[in-house]
Parts: C-alpha cells; sequence; structure tokens
C-alpha cells in the first residue's frame, strides 16, 4: 500500500508488534482456546463483554477432558478451588431493560454473591447516554488477549460445520438455536499487553479508580491453536464516545473508511448490521471509481429481534440501495444457509470481519452502523500486509470463512479463485455438502414515523441527545401536516392569485394549530424509549427513587405528594409499575396500596382527558393508517378493551391512556375497566414493595419464596382475567357479525 493505513493518533489507537496472532472462528473455537487459556492463568483474568453469562458452555469441539465443569461460572469455582492465588474480574454492561428478556436474570446474583472471593464482579454504566459497553474483551495474566465479535455468553457456540441439528447448540433451557457464525482474534505480546491496558481501564472507571499497571506474566496460549500470524504489527482502532473527562475516539470509523481507498480488486465484509451511510457512500464511490472492484458482504438473512427488525432493516435497505446503484453485477448482499434432508435454516452473522485484496485483514467488535462508529465503545484489530507471507495469511483466512459458508476447504476458494479471480461469481455459483450462500431482499422501507422514531433512538451516529432528536422529528412532522387531498384541491383550484396568500396563511395556522398536540405524542414516545433504551433505565431503580424521594410517611401532606408524583411521572413517561413498587414500600402494604391507587387513578385520568382532547385524527397523524382500525375496535370493545390492556399492556401506562382517550371509549367503561385491570398489580406490587429493600439487602429463601408467590400470583390473576376478556370479546365479536 503507498501510504500505511494504520496510523496512530487516526485510525489507530496504538500499532504493537504481536509474535503470534490466531483467528479463532466459531464458537467453539474460541471458548475452547479460551477454556484452554484459563487453565494456563497464573495471576489474573479479565473479562469484559457487552453480556457475560455464567451457564455459557465453555468447550471446544469436542468434549473437555480437564475434569472441570463445562458451564462458565461452575468451571470458575472449581478452578480457582485448585489456583487460590488466580484473581478474576467480570465487566458487564450495566445494560437497558430493553435487553432483560434476553440476558441472565440477575447477573449479580450469578456472577458475583455465587462466585468465590477471588472473583470481583463489576457492572459498566460509564457510556454515555443512549450508549453501550460493546468491546468484547478476555485477557489472561496481562499478556494472551482475545478481542473481536464474540461475547462469553449463551446462545454463541457453534462449530464451522453449522450443522442443522447439532446437539450441542442448545440454550441453558435446552432449546435448539439457528447455526451461530462469529469470528475473534487471539494475540499475545505487547498487542495483547495492549488490550490489557484497555482492559484495565475499563475496568478501573467502571470502579471510578485511578489507573492500574499491568503485569505480564507466562506463556498461556493455548498449546493446540497454531498461529495463522507470526511477528506481525497489530493496529488497534476503538471507538469511545465522550464521556464526562474523556476524550472522544473514532479511530474505527476513519480506519473504515480510509482503508476502502486502498480496495484494488475485492471487497470481502461479514457483519451483523450495515447501515453506516458515510460507510456506504465511500463504498460506492470507490466502485464507480475502479471498475474492477467488486464487493461481497455477507450478513444475516434476517433481523432477529422485533428491535432490530424496526430499526435495522430500514438501515440496511438504504445502505444497499447505495452501493448497488453504483456497483451494479458487481456487488452481493448475501447470507449463508445449510441443507440437510429437506430442511434450511439461516446461519445468523455475528462477526465483524473485512478483508481486502490480500493486503488487510481487520476483526473486532464493530458492526457496520451508525452506533459502532460513534455512541458505543468498540475495539477492533487490524492487519497490514508487510510481506508476502502475511498476504498469503490474510488470503487463507478469507478463504476459509468463504469456504465454511459454500461448504467446502479453504484450498477449494484458493482453487477456484486462481481459475476465475472474480469473487462474485464464486458466491454465486460454489455450493457443496447443503451449505451456500443466497441473496438477501428486505423488501420495502417502512416509513411510518414510529420506525424512523425507533431508528433514531436505536442506531444514532452520536450518543443520543433529545434536542438533537427533536430537531430532527419535528420538520418532518411539520411536513406532514398537508394532505394529499388538500394539495390536489389547491393545485386544481381556480383560485385567483389574491386568493392564494390567504390560503396559505391559513393552511400555516392549521399546521401551528396541531403542532403543539403532535410534538406533545412525539415527545411522550421519546421519553419512553429513552426509560428502556438508554442509561436512564439506571433510574429507574426503586431503591434509587426511594432515596430521591425521602418522604415521611407521617406526613399529612404525603398523600398529595404521591398523587402529584404519579400524574407528574405520567408526563415523562416514567414506568408506572416503579412507582408502585416504591409506594408500597414506603408507606407498607394497605395505605401503599391505597396511595398506589389514587396516584394511578389521577394519572390514567389526566391522560385520558388529554387524548380526548387531541382526538383521533391526532393519532392518527403520529401511528400512521393502523390507528383507525386500532380505534375502532377499542371503542367497540369499551369494557373488555381498557381490562385486557391493563392486564397485560401492550405499550406503556401514559400512552395507552392518551389511546384509549383518543378513541372514543365512554368515561364509565374506561374507569370501570381501568380499576379490574389494575386491581392484581396494584395488589401484589403493593406487598411486594412493602418488602422490597429487604428482599434487594437480604436475599434470603423465604424472602425470594414471597417474591415468587407475589409474582405468580399477579400473573395467574391477570392470565385469568385475560382469559375471560378474551372469551367475552369473542363472544361479542360474533354476536357483531
Amino acid at each position: 500500500m503507498p501510504q500505511p493505513l494504520l496510523v496512530p493518533g487516526r485510525t489507530a489507537w496504538r500499532v504493537e508488534r504481536c509474535p503470534r496472532a490466531a483467528v479463532l472462528i466459531d464458537g467453539s473455537s474460541c471458548f475452547g482456546a479460551m477454556r484452554s487459556a484459563f487453565l494456563a492463568a497464573r495471576r489474573t483474568i479479565y473479562v469484559v463483554g457487552w453480556d457475560i453469562d455464567s451457564r455459557t458452555e465453555l468447550v471446544g469441539a469436542a468434549p473437555p477432558t480437564d475434569g472441570l465443569p463445562t458451564a462458565f461460572g461452575p468451571f470458575l469455582v472449581e478452578l480457582l478451588a485448585r489456583k487460590p492465588e488466580l484473581r478474576v474480574h467480570l465487566l458487564l454492561w450495566d445494560y437497558s431493560l430493553v435487553y432483560a428478556y434476553e440476558r441472565e436474570k440477575l447477573p449479580r446474583l450469578h456472577l458475583d454473591w455465587e462466585m468465590p472471593p477471588q472473583v470481583s464482579f463489576r457492572l459498566d454504566n460509564t457510556v454515555a447516554f443512549g450508549s453501550s459497553q460493546h468491546q468484547k474483551l478476555v485477557i489472561v495474566d496481562d499478556t494472551l488477549a482475545f478481542s473481536g465479535g464474540l461475547d462469553l455468553t449463551i446462545r454463541r457456540w457453534d462449530t464451522p460445520r453449522h450443522e442443522v441439528d447439532q446437539p450441542g447448540r442448545v440454550d441453558p433451557d435446552g432449546k435448539p438455536y439457528n447455526p451461530f457464525h462469529d469470528v475473534q482474534m487471539m494475540v499475545d505480546g505487547a498487542a495483547g499487553q495492549a488490550l490489557a491496558v484497555l482492559a484495565h481501564d475499563r475496568w478501573c472507571r467502571a470502579g471510578d479508580e485511578g489507573e492500574a499497571a499491568i503485569a505480564p506474566e507466562g506463556d498461556p496460549w493455548p498449546p493446540d491453536v497454531v498461529p495463522d500470524f507470526r511477528d506481525v504489527d497489530i493496529g488497534i482502532s476503538r471507538t469511545q464516545p465522550r464521556f464526562r473527562n474523556e476524550e472522544p475516539a473514532y479511530e474505527v470509523e476513519r480506519l473504515f473508511l480510509d482503508s476502502l481507498e486502498c480496495a484494488e480488486r475485492t471487497i470481502y465484509i461479514e457483519n451483523q448490521f450495515a447501515t453506516s451511510s458515510p460507510f456506504a457512500a465511500r463504498l460506492a464511490a470507490c466502485l464507480r471509481q475502479n471498475p474492477d472492484l467488486e464487493v461481497v458482504i455477507v450478513a444475516p438473512h434476517a433481523h432477529e429481534s422485533l428491535l432490530e427488525s424496526r430499526t435495522m432493516r430500514n438501515g440496511r435497505i438504504r445502505f444497499w440501495r447505495t452501493v448497488r446503484a453504483a456497483g451494479g453485477n458487481r456487488v452481493r448482499l448475501v447470507s449463508p444457509a445449510v441443507t440437510r434432508g429437506g430442511r434450511s435454516v439461516d446461519v445468523m452473522i455475528h462477526s465483524k470481519v473485512m478483508v481486502i485484496d490480500d493486503r488487510f485483514l481487520r476483526i473486532g467488535s464493530a458492526n457496520l452502523n451508525n452506533r459502532s462508529m460513534g455512541a458505543d465503545t468498540e475495539c477492533d484489530l487490524s492487519i497490514e500486509a508487510a510481506n508476502d507471507e502475511q498476504r498469503a495469511a490474510i488470503a487463507a483466512v478469507r478463504d476459509r470463512l468463504l469456504g465454511e459458508h459454500c461448504g467446502v476447504a479453504a484450498e477449494d476458494v484458493a482453487e477456484v479463485l486462481k481459475r476465475d479471480p472474480s469473487i462474485v461469481r464464486l458466491v454465486d455459483t460454489l455450493s457443496r455438502n447443503g451449505h451456500g450462500l443466497r441473496p438477501i431482499d428486505d423488501g420495502r422501507l417502512d416509513r411510518n414515523l414510529l420506525s424512523r422514531l425507533a431508528e433514531r433512538v436505536a442506531d444514532p451516529r452520536r450518543p443520543l441527545r433529545l434536542s438533537r432528536l427533536m430537531g430532527h422529528l419535528l420538520p418532518r412532522l411539520l411536513a406532514r401536516r398537508r394532505s394529499p387531498r388538500r394539495d390536489h384541491a389547491a393545485r386544481t383550484s381556480g383560485a385567483s392569485g389574491s386568493d392564494a396568500p390567504a390560503r396559505g396563511a391559513s393552511e400555516s395556522g392549521h399546521g401551528a394549530r396541531f403542532l403543539l398536540p403532535i410534538a406533545m405524542i412525539v415527545g411522550l414516545v421519546v421519553l419512553t424509549l429513552a426509560w428502556n433504551f438508554t442509561s436512564l433505565s439506571d433510574y429507574a431503580d426503586p431503591r434509587r427513587i426511594q432515596s430521591l424521594l425521602n418522604l415521611d410517611a407521617s406526613s399529612p401532606l404525603a398523600p398529595l405528594l404521591v398523587v402529584g408524583g404519579f400524574v407528574l411521572a405520567g408526563c415523562v413517561a416514567f414506568p408506572v409499575i416503579i412507582l408502585i413498587l416504591v409506594t408500597g414500600a414506603v408507606f407498607g402494604p394497605w395505605l401503599g396500596m391505597a396511595y398506589a391507587a389514587a396516584g394511578v387513578a389521577a394519572s390514567a385520568a389526566v391522560f385520558y382527558a388529554v387524548g380526548n382532547w387531541l382526538g383521533s385524527e391526532q393519532l392518527r397523524r403520529v401511528a400512521g393508517s393502523r390507528w383507525p382500525r386500532l380505534s375502532r375496535w377499542l371503542k367497540r370493545r369499551g369494557l373488555l378493551a381498557v381490562v385486557g390492556l391493563r392486564v397485560l399492556p401492550m405499550a406503556p401506562f401514559s400512552v395507552v391512556n392518551l389511546a384509549i382517550g383518543a378513541s372514543g371509549i365512554g368515561v364509565a367503561d374506561f374507569a370501570l375497566g381501568t380499576l379490574i385491570g389494575m386491581a392484581p398489580g396494584l395488589v401484589a406490587m403493593s406487598f411486594v414493595g412493602d418488602r422490597l429493600l429487604e428482599i434487594v439487602q437480604n436475599p434470603s429463601a423465604s424472602q425470594l419464596a414471597w417474591l415468587a408467590l407475589a409474582v405468580g400470583t399477579w400473573m395467574a390473576v391477570a392470565v385469568g382475567a385475560q382469559v375471560l376478556v378474551s372469551r367475552l370479546g369473542g363472544r361479542d365479536g360474533r354476536d357483531g357479525a
């Protein structure tokens, strides 16, 4: 390459010498190597992750023979019994509640309280508003380091064969999951020590401590792992959003953009997400400038969760339109699939890999989305070939990856490319042993406002700022104020020129009159998402809310303060269940239940009135074409609809109240439905709240049993009520047919 790509201070944090580097493809290779390194550890192990799960099966392709348990948590317990001098540090992102369903419940219990004293556990919340700690680092004795796309968590293990039926590919509940592909790099020497500095820095920052010195010791390199590279320079690139006194770092994005300029023949990419418009624009420019350049992007066939499909699919559609418009038949967006015995399954792509020609290899944690460029913390490792041996090694890594997806060995891929150097034709035609790459079609853009709002919150280029978010959305809301019918009437009317200014003024006033209610609805939705998607979830903690309120239960003003607090909390979409818990904790079960009921009723009434004032038309402007049908359904079922929404709420409390008020449901049905639907939750949560602090501070078996009984009772009553509502609703529907 004419100019070096890895430039400290621009595209890299540091460039360090590495005696050995290995590319570990898929969970079996990575977890097997980690297990071996842990067994060889002498002093310290650091695990830094977006997720860490004590139930992770820490095994390779074959069952271990060391006599220790296979699950990560029990493995650590037994390992530390053998090596009492070893110290383990576990740093887990203090994640948003939106991810709670896919995480291990009570991680502190399993990774801290149940661990021996040699294990230290911390939750990392030292990231900016709306950001996440997305680096995946494992450091052994401050000299051997793993970094890439793989977290030490469940539903990640698989072998490179990606069988349709793989007995070891099950979650802790015994439920099978689809084939899963990921890539990690293992390095030692100065490169490993530099990553140790990065891990120590995150650990100390999360504990509000000063800098900690590293102490490299020994050689924990797994003996059965053959290095892919020897005596090579490793570039370490980061994304670090500005937070408190930290300086931001955008080396990940700069390296992504700069490296494209060096491509001559092929760019091979594996990535979970592809939404970054600057990257797409730069890639499109390179394709237009170089008619010989070919690009293959391997990605998941579809996004797994509802959140991802709402936020990342639209971005990938725009990304691919930009690239395809420039590259035409020289670009492919494909996904691997495996077929056996008439069954076909998609392989989940979680890796973050880029190979440019045979000169540049990049493996890391950064997705090709906006978040990874400037909002989340990331760490990528890169190799810029300095000689023919390194170029051959980079090409071999690319061929291994392509061979895995196409069902052949790396040598077969190399032979095909030797005969025909087109990587695009290779992915179009090479398919053996049930493996192959197939085109991705994401369909059309979802253009409704809520999808755009969710995309802005979930995939920001920089840490979230509500003022910036509203500044982006409000102009689009104003642009929607003119309906197509009105525009058509204005174009076809025979009004004189003198009438036009008056009509324009009228329409301007019409838009201004709608601005306040639309902004109110959008602001409420933004706050709702913020409590779940961002670091605001840290404040949705019953203990923190109780300490902030510092209520005197004997004060005569206490009831008014509680009711006012419920109403004010509704204005910022604060989770009502937390307020009920705190009220029960402060005032006891019976008085707390009465106060919470009054607060719930007051908050519900206020937002029902606001929704009634806004009317159905305003919600239609925000929710789109689905709202009229939903509004008719709500109004037709009245009381039963209100009870159903209270028992199993499908949206935050304030939003539900707005929708009910705007739908035209009567006051009597609203009040009675709220009473019936909220009663089970009020009773259960008031009694749980009374014992909440005791349960948290002293999680004995009896306290946990009390919590389980209360929650179980609530769920039983809620499900029973929902069944009744469903049956009555079905009867109502038949009567009206």
